[in-house]
């Protein structure tokens, strides 16, 4: 019995060495690059030289260090029409845009970056007063079109990762956040579809509650975005950013703030303080 589950074995590995790799091209450049970034890294640190100040001959390495770690994660949706699509586009050098994970419809995780490396995937953004997000960051793509909604499969796929994440590199729970909330106006996913309240109950990303909440008279809305991360320059779009995440149902008034939404942005900006 042992022997015909050895020759099974024998078998699947060999099927899968046949199998086709339609990344195997992109996948050798990928180790080459992370190669030289390797090489980078173990180099010794160059000297500074200064005018007048004498340099040592000696080098004194630091024994005190370790990688950068990420501290947000964003989500996107790849408005694209297939996981296949999204994969071709993030293995291709002209498009210039990539992400560490993809995740399909059918809950198959693509992890294609090393989380410690860099990905390019928020563009020109900002939260708070972090304006290179890329190099703080963890970028996830969600195959979706941006016009339906994200399937069950896809978003279990998601709480996954996002819990393994969260653990292994000990990611604040305000600091999930969307691409449209770093770059109001020029991005807008994840979409108004997107499952922001489920996600926040467990423990990813901000939610309100109201229920108990009386405005102060000396509310000021753009004050309360600015404290929540919101870039302001533009305030139309960091209105309009808000209101599709936490009032998707609504996110079609755009940039105007009644009471009640006042009392989420509130309740957020509480929670963010």
């Amino acid at each position: 019995m042992r022997k015909n589950h050895g020759i099974a074995l024998a078998l699947l590995l060999a099927l899968w060495a046949c199998a086709p790799q339609p990344y195997k091209t992109t996948n050798k450049v990928y180790r080459k690059q992370a190669k030289e970034l390797t090489a980078g890294l173990n180099g010794k640190p160059a000297g500074i030289a200064v005018d007048s100040v004498d340099q040592t001959y000696w080098w004194a390495g630091t024994v005190n260090f370790n990688l950068r770690k990420p501290n947000f994660v964003i989500i996107h949706h790849t408005a694209q029409n297939s996981c296949d699509q999204t994969l071709k586009t993030f293995t291709m050098t002209r498009t210039q845009v990539s992400a560490h994970y993809v995740i399909c419809r059918d809950g198959v995780i693509h992890h294609m970056l090393n989380d410690y490396l860099r990905a390019w995937h928020g563009g020109a953004a900002k939260w708070g007063s972090v304006t290179d997000i890329n190099s703080a960051s963890i970028g996830i793509e969600l195959d979706n079109n941006g016009t339906e909604p994200f399937a069950p499969m896809q978003v279990r796929s998601l709480l996954v990762l996002l819990d393994t994440l969260k653990h292994r590199y000990n990611i604040p729970q305000a600091n999930f956040i969307g691409h449209g909330d770093i770059a109001p106006r020029r991005k807008v996913d994840p979409s108004a579809y997107f499952p922001w309240q489920q996600l926040a109950e467990k423990g990813f990303g901000l939610w309100y509650d109201t229920s108990s909440i009386n405005l102060p008279a000396n509310f000021e809305p753009l004050q309360a975005l600015r404290i929540v991360g919101y870039n302001v320059k533009d305030s139309v779009g960091a209105v309009e950013a808000f209101r599709r995440k936490f009032m998707p149902a609504d996110s079609a008034k755009g940039a105007t703030l009644d009471d009640p939404s006042r009392k989420v942005l509130y309740s957020i900006m509480k929670q963010s303080e």
